[in-house]
């Protein structure tokens, strides 16, 4: 009896040693464990490619709506069309932004209540919107309005730009071709003529603005799924309706 009970007694130390391993390996993995974030490869003719890491973790559904835009295809064939020093823009259908789209998404950033704690510096991926802070004195919501007004148009910072931190969705950081970035602001813009004072001023459009060839994006087997979307918001209407007396503020 004595030697049957010894048996049990290795049997139920050797089985608590190897879940106690097991545990213990659990708690390495979580202790180790490092996010694999997905990677876009975003081609630019007769430029090279941009390689951007997005973060989930700090913007997820602007994360889950560009990877659905580059996997429909969207942005291929589109252009860069805004250079500047601090900053270069794409993604926009109409190639000048004044592209419409039928959707919408919320701004995931610290102003529009969300906990993104990234900072616009050199190499950011930020979701572009529309600003109505301007016309705020006519109806406070449009404020709220030009925040949740991103959806596919985007720009990558080509130097640190804390105007925009907490105000617009950072989701990204270039991690190759920053170099392409620092040639595409540089180029040549055009210039526009004011019909009432005929005075010709410089713009943000290049003379020939890159062309964003193909974008795809490696997810490393994560289903990140579809983005929640709203109804985009029509200002041209909202102005025209405001001033016939439709709306009363």
């Amino acid at each position: 009896m004595k030697k049957k009970g010894l048996i049990l007694s290795i049997i139920l130390l050797i089985f608590v040693l190897i879940l106690a391993g097991f545990l213990a390996y659990g708690y390495y993995q979580k202790a180790t464990y490092k996010l694999q974030r997905p990677i876009v490869s975003m081609e630019i003719k007769d430029y090279g490619t941009i390689k951007i890491e997005l973060y989930p973790d700090m913007a997820p559904n602007t994360v889950k709506n560009f990877i659905k835009l580059i996997n429909e295809g969207y942005y291929n064939g589109l252009t860069f069309h805004r250079v500047e020093e601090t900053l270069i823009q794409g993604g926009d259908t109409a190639g000048d932004g004044t592209g419409q789209t039928e959707l919408s998404i919320n701004g995931e950033f610290k102003e529009n209540g969300y906990d993104n704690t990234m900072k616009f510096e050199r190499g950011t991926l930020g979701l572009a919107r529309q600003d109505y802070t301007y016309y705020s004195s006519l109806s406070a919501d449009l404020v709220e309005k030009g925040y949740n007004s991103g959806y596919a148009q985007f720009f990558i910072t080509a130097e640190d730009v804390e105007a925009f931190n907490d105000y617009y969705t950072a989701f990204g950081k270039v991690i190759e071709g920053m170099e392409i970035v620092d040639k595409i602001k540089t180029l040549e813009t055009g210039t526009e003529k004011d019909e009432q004072t005929g005075e010709t001023s410089q713009t943000t459009k290049p003379v020939n603005p890159p062309v964003i060839s193909n974008v795809t994006v490696d997810t490393f087997g994560v289903e990140y799924g579809e983005p929640e979307t709203h109804e985009s918001f029509d200002m041209n209407s909202w102005f025209t309706n405001y001033y016939s007396g439709g709306l009363s503020y």
